[in-house]
């Protein structure tokens, strides 16, 4: 039976120190830097909440990765406090102290995973954190006479790196205190988001959030609301400010039956001007929003001047004019991932759909054209141009009424791109029972074992071919590959 590993001498004098507080508090001004990580740490478990605003005050890194620790320890709110307590009196102090370097509190909790493992420099890759600035050589300040002395400089602020999640009606209790510090040392404390979620919240607390963000922090957006048009307009300047936003999905914008024509085109027009100033945008997933049709060419082709290396349009109506403006004017020449998931294009020519992806062909890796309603005669036209798309991985197109024939024509136009490792088909209109959509699984599983007779055929065995259609009862989806997974409903009782 093995023996427990005895407790380090190192943790052994952490213990010991923070027995006694004010002798913990007064060793802090001679303690050399690689063991404040460690007496943090213990502090922080401990509960030692003086300690720990001292040590806050007196941290000899750059940054403080606070949040990775609360990450690992169940954080009490009064342990969290007495850290920004301390930020808060060194902030007030008009002389900082020699010994400050602290620049950045990160309270992001998946940021920093291995700097309180990492204490005794043994690493070279921590030394950006571990290591305080080299102080530069001091000057010998010159007398003239006559002359008045220098204004001080002002003094740096520090940055407060956080990830906002704003799913209830208030922000919660750690929240909540951090704004107010913000509010009180304004210009002092920066509070920067680079990642902001947004799933139910009343706009007016929003937009109070918003106001003390540095919103140009912000780099990731979601708004997963149910909002109205004329809410989102509210929210657009706000947008307009995130200037180096790199990824933005917005969903479930819808109209008012009680709005005016001309209100709604206002609202869209200040919401789609913001996107002007949004020059580092990569990422765009738009997904049940309302307003879309027929404003496409405003939207995406005249606002938005960057190269979009992921554009997913999912679950909203889209005009054919949209789409030929979407076709010849997008700027796809970084374009990876294209997603249409959702758009009807039943009733529409091919043409837009076929040119989009063969200008976008010598870069797209990801293409999902799902449940789009797309037709055999419409599916063969739009071939040539999947034939040439040398980059593309994978290709998803389920919920599509395509025949087993013209799904043997797909797999030998893209038999030679070497890149494509994953197809999710639909079952094939051979395979159903009726009309009703019942799936005959013995002749999905005929077909299934043809495409992959023909994989191996033309020297392509790796390649995944599976397919996954809605259950009709249910809408869970079955898989086969190679057996296959079934919802309950086409389980035996």
């Amino acid at each position: 039976m093995s023996m427990p590993a005895p407790p380090r001498l190192l943790d052994l004098a952490g213990q010991s120190l923070l027995r006694d507080q004010a002798s913990a508090i007064a060793a802090l001004e001679v303690l050399p830097m690689e063991l404040f990580p460690p007496l943090f740490t213990a502090a922080f478990a401990g509960r030692h909440s003086e300690t720990l605003k001292a040590m806050v005050q007196a941290w000899p890194f750059p940054c403080l990765p606070l949040g990775a620790l609360m990450k690992e320890q169940q954080p009490h709110q009064e342990t969290f406090q007495a850290a920004l307590d301390g930020l808060d009196v060194l902030l007030a102090q008009e002389v900082r102290p020699s010994r400050w370097k602290l620049q950045v509190l990160d309270l992001r909790k998946n940021a920093h995973q291995d700097f309180w493992t990492v204490w005794s420099g043994t690493r070279a890759s921590m030394y950006s954190l571990l290591e305080p600035e080299v102080a530069q050589p001091t000057r010998k300040k010159q007398k003239v006479d006559g002359c008045r002395p220098r204004p001080k400089p002002p003094l740096a602020p520090v940055e407060v790196l956080i990830d906002l999640c704003l799913k209830e009606s208030t922000p919660d209790e750690s929240v909540a205190y951090l704004i107010q510090k913000v509010k009180q040392r304004k210009g002092l404390l920066h509070l920067c988001c680079k990642k902001l979620k947004i799933f139910a919240m009343p706009m007016q607390n929003i937009r109070k959030i918003l106001n003390i963000v540095q919103l140009d922090s912000i780099q990731d957006l979601e708004v997963n609301c149910t909002w109205k048009l004329s809410t989102l307009g509210k929210f657009a300047p706000h947008l307009g400010q995130m200037a180096n936003l790199r990824r933005l999905l917005l969903s479930h914008i819808h109209m008012s039956s009680h709005s005016t024509p001309a209100k709604e085109e206002q609202c869209i027009s200040q919401f789609t001007a913001q996107f002007l100033r949004l020059h580092h945008l990569e990422e765009l997933y738009l997904d049940s929003i309302s307003f879309l049709e027929d404003q496409l060419k405003a939207f995406l082709v005249v606002c938005l001047k960057t190269p979009l290396e992921t554009l997913s349009i999912t679950n909203c109506l889209l005009s054919e004019s949209d789409l030929t403006h979407l076709s010849q004017h997008l700027n796809v020449s970084q374009l990876k991932d294209l997603g249409l998931s959702g758009v009807s294009l039943t009733n529409m020519s091919p043409e837009p759909l076929q040119v989009l992806i063969e200008r976008a062909s010598a870069t797209l890796q990801d293409l999902d054209l799902d449940e789009c309603g797309i037709m055999d005669s419409q599916f063969t036209d739009i071939l040539p141009a999947l034939g040439r798309c040398s980059q593309l991985t994978t290709f998803s197109f389920c919920g599509n009424p395509i025949s087993m024939a013209v799904l043997e024509n797909l797999l030998r136009h893209t038999i030679g791109l070497s890149n494509l490792s994953h197809v999710l088909y639909p079952a094939p209109l051979e395979s159903y029972e009726d009309v009703r959509g019942t799936l005959h699984l013995g002749r999905l599983a005929q077909l299934h074992a043809r495409l992959k007779q023909m994989l191996q055929e033309l020297g392509r065995p790796g390649m995944v071919w599976f397919s996954a259609n809605p259950c009709p009862h249910c809408g869970d989806r079955t898989f086969y590959d190679p057996e296959p997974i079934l919802c309950p409903c086409y389980m035996p009782a």
